[in-house]
């Protein structure tokens, strides 16, 4: 019995072990997979490896706050501002569905905030009053070749009387001379009076330049049979005696193509106080896709996008100025892609790296240099690798801000082009012959690559795709530390979420990282189902927060006048290193030109440090600042807010 009892156990367990064989043969990869993650969540848990990698939280807003968020901007009131406009969704812009999220990230509380347009792919900086300036957004969303019925594109309109302008209602009448073809305005226009011309030389009246007035204009019908292939004038029905004569419509090919996003002139501020937009005056262009640059001065440079006919802006550039709320024309004329990444220079000049984030012709405006708005001359920059895939590339002012370095990464080629750039280029804007270098190469080609600059000198790049919009699965879940010093990347956590299109980071005032966004255009490697816009916010902990202890800051005054100093308390005081007035980021498109962290002198003593800003207005622009303290080992204070008015 003892022995036949054996002999059955043993069938038993060999049955059992044959079947646990042959579940793990049928199970293994996934066996395998759930064992990696488990692991892999131990590891990067562990309290070493975040002292010396970071970690990444995925933050979940409640659905009822979830939005697709395209644009963000960290406040001086320590909140987040998050706008998606219609976020790039068709159906919420028929509807007039525009929304923005106001985010405390210290007491997670979150607050829908009315948006009055559609402030998607809208330019945005932050203001001397601490106010956010936001300009320009959606008027019309974009038509794919198929979908376009009906004939259209652009008419100028021409006015060859110098007495007096002319305004064309909407549903303006335009009928060709050749083609007989007759189109219908969208929009009215105010087409300028004629300028006359003399001689400068004895005076003689020469000739009247037309004021030219531009209209998206369609045919009244569907149907290829009402496209024109070529040049015509056009009469505008409904004019009698002079305005008749002196008034006329030129258009180029009117034709089913595809039609662009359309702009508006629209521009508000934003009061984080008051919590609410304010609107101010129009810009003289409507622009989608523009970028809003700070001047010498404190006023504010809108140029480029598309405008309200769905064309580049064409070079004209124009001025806010904060005081009146106004818009101006800048002298000259000049025309860049859009969103380009376009800085301040601590001569006054204005530095555009060449990064943009589309729209635009591939030889005009791309080349990146040096440009003197007063003069409107353009100095172009040598040594640019892979000059034809700075579209879609990251610019970043190196820390500190009074080195003037640059670095320009990755990129990819023009419009849905597949190629992407590993490269990184640095130039030096002090030296006496300014050219970019090459910096170290990532690790892949990488299109909307995230920078965010630290309080200790270093700059946090993440994310981006191999391809447009992280088409084919080529989302790059890496991030790397650059130290500016040593001219490399430390590899760090790698972030849980993929990020491309439509997405950023930001600086939070206690120092770790918030992304936002990613509009991908497929949700898996073989491009069959269509992607969904990624609405979960997450945040990276440098290393240097998981260390034992980190500076303590307070006091001091809320204003600080340039080359003024002020006093703060601190009782790590003598333990310290550096002092970085940073300024808080306005994001969107992989185009942060607020970005930029300014050293200051320090002074030590027992329990207090005094630090003094720059006189330069140039490097140290009017508005709202993080002032961050850090000891030897590079480990930063929270931030106090400090104005410099």
């Amino acid at each position: 019995m003892k022995d036949g009892s054996s002999r059955r156990r043993f069938r038993r367990i060999a049955i059992g072990a044959a079947v646990v064989v042959a579940l793990a043969a049928m199970n293994g990869p996934a066996l395998y997979r759930f064992g990696s993650e488990q692991y892999h969540e131990y590891k990067i848990n562990k309290p070493e490896y975040k002292a010396a990698n970071g970690k990444w939280d995925i933050i979940e807003f409640p659905a009822e706050f979830k939005q697709n968020t395209i644009h963000a901007a960290l406040l001086h009131t320590g909140k987040i501002l998050l706008v998606a406009g219609s976020g790039n969704d068709q159906q919420n812009f028929d509807d007039k569905k525009f929304d923005t999220r106001l985010w405390d990230p210290v007491k997670n509380t979150i607050k829908k905030i009315p948006t009055p347009k559609d402030l998607f792919c809208t330019g945005h900086t932050q203001l001397s009053n601490g106010n956010l300036l936001i300009a320009g957004g959606t008027k019309r969303y974009e038509k794919l070749k198929g979908d376009v019925t009906k004939a259209g594109g652009l008419m100028v309109v021409h006015n060859e009387n110098p007495d007096k302008p002319i305004t064309l209602p909407a549903g303006t009448k335009f009928t060709g001379k050749t083609n007989g073809n007759t189109f219908t305005s969208k929009d009215p226009v105010v087409v300028e009076r004629a300028e006359k011309v003399f001689d400068p030389d004895t005076g003689e009246f020469l000739r009247n330049d037309p004021g030219l007035g531009r209209i998206y204009v369609e045919a009244q019908k569907s149907g290829a049979q009402y496209e024109t292939g070529t040049q015509d004038n056009y009469r505008v029905q409904g004019l009698s005696g002079a305005d008749a004569r002196n008034t006329y419509g030129m258009a180029e090919k009117l034709a089913l193509d595809k039609k662009d996003f359309q702009g508006i002139r629209d521009a508000f501020e934003f009061d984080p106080v008051a919590e609410k937009y304010i609107q101010v005056d129009p810009m003289k262009e409507a622009r989608w896709y523009p970028t809003l640059t700070t001047l010498s001065d404190g006023k504010v440079l809108s140029l480029s996008g598309l405008d309200e006919i769905g064309q580049l802006v064409p070079g004209k550039n124009e001025v806010f100025d904060p005081e009146t709320r106004t818009w101006e024309y800048t002298e000259g004329i000049r025309q860049f892609p859009t969103y380009p990444a376009i800085s301040l220079m601590q001569n006054g000049k204005l530095f555009y790296s060449g990064s943009n984030a589309g729209y635009g012709p591939d030889d005009v405006g791309r080349d990146p240099g040096i440009w003197d708005l007063e003069t409107n001359k353009f100095r172009k920059l040598p040594g640019m690798s892979d000059p034809k895939l700075l579209e879609t590339s990251g610019t970043v002012l190196l820390p500190p801000a009074q080195d003037e370095k640059y670095m320009v990464i990755g990129g990819g080629g023009v419009g849905e082009s597949q190629e992407s750039s590993k490269k990184t280029r640095i130039v030096d804007l002090q030296a006496d012959d300014p050219k970019f270098v090459d910096g170290p190469e990532l690790e892949k080609g990488t299109r909307y690559p995230q920078s965010s600059i630290l309080p200790d000198d270093t700059v946090l790049v993440s994310g981006g795709s191999e391809d447009y919009r992280g088409r084919g699965g080529s989302n790059i879940h890496q991030a790397r530390l650059y130290d500016p010093k040593a001219n490399s990347f430390r590899k760090v956590a790698d972030p849980l979420v993929g990020r491309n299109y439509h997405s950023g980071s930001l600086l939070l005032p206690d120092g770790r990282v918030m992304f936002f966004g990613s509009d991908s255009l497929y949700a898996d490697k073989a491009n069959t189902k269509p992607g969904v816009f990624e609405q979960r916010i997450e945040m990276y902990t440098p290393p240097y927060l998981y260390r034992d202890s980190r500076p303590s800051l307070s006091g001091g005054p809320k204003t600080v006048e340039r080359g003024a100093s002020a006093k703060f308390t601190s009782q790590q005081a003598s333990t310290l290193k550096t002092a970085r007035l940073i300024r808080p980021s306005a994001s969107t498109h992989v185009t942060d030109v607020d970005q930029r962290s300014i050293a200051l002198d320090m002074k030590k003593s027992k329990d207090s440090i005094t630090v003094t800003v720059p006189e330069s207005r140039n490097l140290v622009e009017s508005g709202w600042y993080m002032l961050f303290v850090t000891d030897a080992d590079g480990t930063p204070s929270k931030a106090q807010w400090v104005k410099v008015p």
